[in-house]
């Protein structure tokens, strides 16, 4: 058994003490505005992009009509004749 008790910002059932939630206070705010800011970006880069590729209506690409078709060839039986 140890002599001294592990120090830790959590209690024996893991949830967050009173001293990890002092801790944590000065920077609740500062994180949620840094976290919604980086969220906004994100949303909004998504948003730009989306519209961006909605108004490309792709008229200057060329499509071909269709595949062309590989040349027939004509069967050939064993005994060197054609069908």
């Amino acid at each position: 058994m140890p002599i001294l008790k592990r120090s830790s910002y959590y209690e024996s059932d893991y949830r967050q003490s009173a001293a990890l939630i002092r801790a944590r206070r000065p920077y609740l705010f500062k994180n949620m505005a840094t976290g919604a800011a980086i969220f906004s970006f994100a949303l909004g880069v998504y948003a730009f992009t989306i519209h961006a590729v909605g108004q490309d209506n792709f008229e200057d690409v060329k499509v071909p009509d269709a595949p062309p078709q590989p040349a027939k060839t004509p069967k050939v039986a064993v005994n060197g004749t054609t069908s």
